[in-house]
């Protein structure tokens, strides 16, 4: 359901989980002057559902750093950790529809299973989850349940093509394409330990702040098919969607938060000027 569109609406959503680096800044700049280009708003968003690797300070860095290169943003900024409400409703919605499953399987279970299997499906990032937990019975859920065992909850591929029928999204660097509800398999909707997963967040939160214009890597095009999914699923509108190019490193490589040396805070610390990063993060793209 596409929605009528007035006033553009951008976002960037860092985790606080490191350092920004030269792609964080370009991704933040392209998200920034797309809005500024048609009159619009850009948002700041933090990430933060994985309290386990958080950290307080790299909120204010963040911030610092965006600051420098001349970035605006309206306040206050939203935290996905004020927001586990709204996801937990997602995740219930998801119930009735039958479209998730628990899922009991530790990774070890996973490995052991994907070893016993001579022509398991496989995505970008590797093998698919061979659906061993779709196939319990109420029963052996309910004794898993009853051992006090917590489930993540993943999604029945199968079970949303059912519900959504064929659908497609549109890039505006790459054109009309099509879903493919399996790409990614059964993915995790909600893990264990923190009862959601950027998935859903992204998806609840981008129609929260009613976001019209997606703007994020091309390493993200894959999850694309699965948000529209869950879009869907969840009856949230439809934004336009920009994947753009990655800035990588001399080796060709996708900057990482590993990437210490390449960190804004350090490059600014070297006395670079914004408009010299800018450059070298233009001719950094791949």
């Amino acid at each position: 359901m596409a929605r009528a569109r007035e006033q553009i609406i951008t976002r960037f959503a860092p985790s606080p989980t490191g350092l920004l680096h030269l792609g964080h800044l370009y991704a933040a700049l392209f998200a920034c002057d797309l809005a500024a280009k048609h009159g619009g708003r850009f948002l700041l968003r933090y990430e933060d559902i994985d309290i386990t690797r958080i950290r307080e300070h790299f909120y204010t860095q963040i911030e610092e750093d965006l600051a420098w290169a001349g970035l605006t943003w309206e306040t206050p900024t939203l935290r996905q950790t004020t927001r586990t409400a709204a996801y937990s409703d997602a995740l219930e919605k998801f119930k009735s529809l039958d479209v998730i499953y628990p899922c009991f399987c530790t990774r070890k279970d996973i490995q052991r299973e994907l070893k016993s299997i001579t022509r398991a499906p496989h995505g970008a990032d590797g093998s698919h989850y061979p659906q061993t937990c779709k196939k319990l019975t109420p029963p052996e859920i309910q004794q898993r349940l009853d051992d006090r065992l917590e489930p993540s909850w993943r999604l029945d591929s199968a079970r949303a093509k059912e519900l959504t029928g064929d659908l497609t999204f549109t890039d505006a660097l790459h054109g009309q394409i099509n879903v493919d509800h399996t790409l990614l398999g059964d993915l995790i909707l909600a893990r264990k330990d923190i009862g959601t997963s950027y998935h859903i967040a992204v998806v609840v939160d981008d129609a929260f702040q009613n976001i019209t214009d997606v703007t994020r890597g091309k390493d993200l095009l894959e999850s694309t098919h699965i948000h529209r999914v869950l879009q869907v699923l969840l009856e949230l509108p439809e934004p336009r969607y920009h994947h753009h190019n990655l800035v990588c490193d001399n080796d060709a490589e996708r900057l990482t938060k590993r990437n210490a040396a390449l960190s804004i805070q350090s490059l600014r610390e070297q006395e670079i000027s914004k408009e010299s990063l800018i450059e070298l993060a233009h001719s950094q793209l791949r």
